[in-house]
């Protein structure tokens, strides 16, 4: 009986080591890249995105001259449609980008919607402190896209 004991141990020291050895790290997979197609997409929408950031100083302009309509349309027109491009983007980024993607792009919105109340308020203090939260959300927006095509797959 001690016999069968001893031989059932072994057995199964040499299992478990077995085990163990073959249960090594599993197959090193490479950090996720961007496809050529994604990065098509982004370089649709980036322009856009762009041109609107290029324009920061023409939406300060016309909070400082009190041009309220102007103000308006500046936001429901160009700022709005580079929000959009931001989101038709967000999908298209890297899986660990996309949930900081949709918070900027959520603040951006935040931010501009309290643009278009200190404009109806006729608060050239508050539209100034927002416009310029609301590019620095741009910002952070383009900081997250992809900067060259080295990175396709």
């Amino acid at each position: 009986m001690v016999r069968q004991r001893s031989i059932l141990s072994l057995i199964l020291v040499l299992l478990a080591t077995f085990l163990i050895s073959c249960g090594g790290p599993g197959v090193a997979v490479a950090p996720p890249t961007y496809t050529a197609s994604q990065l098509e997409k982004i370089q649709t929408y980036v322009p856009k995105i762009q041109a609107v950031r290029d324009r920061s100083e023409e939406l300060k302009t016309l909070i400082q001259r009190k041009d309220w309509i102007d103000v308006s349309n500046f936001i429901h027109g160009p700022i709005t449609e580079a929000r959009l491009s931001m989101t038709y983007i967000t999908p298209n980024l890297l899986p660990k980008d996309q949930p900081t993607a949709r918070q900027v792009t959520r603040d951006l919105f935040n931010h501009l919607v309290k643009v278009n109340q200190a404009a109806l308020d006729r608060n050239s203090q508050q539209a100034l402190s927002n416009s310029q939260a609301a590019f620095v959300d741009i910002d952070k927006f383009l900081q997250l896209l992809p900067q060259t095509s080295n990175q396709i797959e």
